[in-house]
């Protein structure tokens, strides 16, 4: 049967005090309705539709082709927000309704609802709670039957006894849900029209209505402040830790180490405390120690990343980077190099077996095998207008404390003296030297120190 989903996202979100709207805030570097929609793809919904209204460019902007959208302006409650719809009225098949600022509900469970839904009309998914307090109550007939959601304040002495709640979230038959939904009224002190309206108008079309218990109800948690969101993105982290770790990796300490939705490990993978992975690739026994931060980047087999951030970039196996490196803007490191503390790159090529192991700036600069730079040295590589090569081939030496002046060639096996700075290209095998003579004062010194 064919399935869609329709999530509603036109909310402000007072409550978050932001510029922004409320399912635009991010958990583990994404927006929460980035969470809601992934998980509305994997279980094959051939169209996914979100209700916007505040702030709707900044949604519209972010997903581009991944959604449709409709604009609900003013919004006049969950059942206006379907009569907003553009896309799915008189279709055939399931439509989900769900909400952008309920991030926590995996693929599993909406493709439980999709499936369970097929045998009836509507499908709530509900929980139960030992307080119910001032959730919906679900009310059911003597055949178990789902009969309507009464909610709190109209629950009766008895209807208030009722554990089983309403978590929002429902699985309509589509074209009965849109032939219906004119049938909603606004008769309430909100003057708001309510999806949860929609069970009472369907069994009163003597439709079948069911629910789906659900056993988490940290899946269906709502998030209308910051203190909420710092919940839900608790969730999220544990249920990704865990599944590494049943994948084989290790995690040292699961609490304090932050591995995005995106990001794919390997096994024997061994992550230390205070880790953050961004869409990052990590291949067999990599070794990411703590602090390091890797962003867009593929980390291959036995690295080690040692309390460095890496960004934007490659590294190739059997090379530790770190501590306190820093590689950006697509650099691409070789095979069994070493990438010493306070190294940065930018922008660089680092071919196999090349080494820079302390306090060194390499900017816009393609270096070649089996390379040695020595500590200090410096690609210049900006002149205040324009960015520029430095090319170091196979074999060079590059001693400390070097400025290289680009654009720029060191040769291959050339060596460049320490303490030069040189703004002419070295030939192959060849020594570049560009420094002051030196000049010896005898007594000079102490004469200084006595002053």
């Amino acid at each position: 049967m064919n399935r869609k989903a329709i999530i509603l996202a036109a909310g402000q979100g007072k409550r978050m005090k932001s510029q922004h709207s409320k399912v635009m805030q991010t958990i583990l570097n994404e927006p929460m309705l980035e969470h809601v929609i992934r998980e509305c793809e994997k279980v094959n919904t051939s169209m996914i539709e979100v209700i916007v209204g505040h702030q709707k460019e900044e949604i519209i902007d972010y997903f581009k082709d991944r959604i449709h959208t409709a604009v609900q302006e003013p919004q006049l409650g969950t059942g206006h927000a379907l009569m907003c719809s553009n896309q799915l009225k008189d279709e055939e098949g399931l439509v989900l309704i769900t909400y952008g600022d309920v991030p926590c509900v995996r693929s599993e469970t909406f493709e439980r609802v999709f499936t369970l839904a097929e045998s009836v009309d509507a499908l709530i998914v509900s929980a139960k709670l030992d307080d119910a307090g001032s959730y919906g109550r679900i009310v059911r007939n003597d055949h178990n039957h789902v009969i309507g959601i009464v909610e709190a304040k109209d629950a009766s002495e008895s209807q208030r006894l009722i554990q089983e709640i309403n978590t929002g979230i429902i699985c309509f038959n589509q074209k009965k849900l849109f032939k219906h939904l004119k049938e909603l009224q606004n008769n309430n002190a909100q003057k708001e029209y309510y999806l949860t309206d929609m069970i009472e108008i369907f069994v009163s079309h003597g439709y079948r209505v069911d629910a789906l218990i659900i056993e988490d109800m940290n899946e269906v948690m709502g998030v209308n402040d910051r203190v909420q969101l710092a919940q839900a993105t608790k969730v999220i982290q544990k249920r990704i830790n865990e599944h590494w770790m049943n994948e084989g990796v290790t995690l040292i300490d699961p609490e304090n180490t932050w591995i995005d939705a995106k990001s794919k490990l390997a096994s024997d993978c061994v992550i230390e405390p205070s880790v953050t992975l961004i869409n990052a690739t990590l291949h067999d026994h990599v070794k990411v120690l703590g602090n390091a931060f890797i962003k867009n980047s593929t980390i291959h087999a036995h690295v080690v990343i040692d309390r460095s951030h890496v960004i934007d970039s490659t590294v190739g196996a059997h090379t530790q980077v770190g501590p306190h490196a820093h590689l950006r803007n697509h650099c691409e490191i070789g095979e069994h190099c070493r990438i010493g503390n306070y190294v940065e790159m930018k922008n660089t090529r680092f071919g196999d077996h090349s080494k820079s192991a302390h306090l060194t700036y390499l900017g816009d600069a393609v270096v070649g095998k089996h390379v040695n730079i020595g500590c200090g040295v410096v690609t210049v590589n900006y002149d205040g207008k324009h960015k520029h090569i430095t090319t170091i081939k196979d074999g060079a030496f590059i001693g400390s404390n070097a400025n290289l002046v680009a654009p720029i060639t060191i040769g291959e096996n050339a060596l460049v003296a320490a303490g030069s700075t040189l703004t002419k290209d070295v030939e192959d095998q060849a020594m570049g030297i560009a420094r002051a003579h030196q000049v010896n004062k005898p007594d000079k010194g102490q004469s200084y120190k006595n002053k």
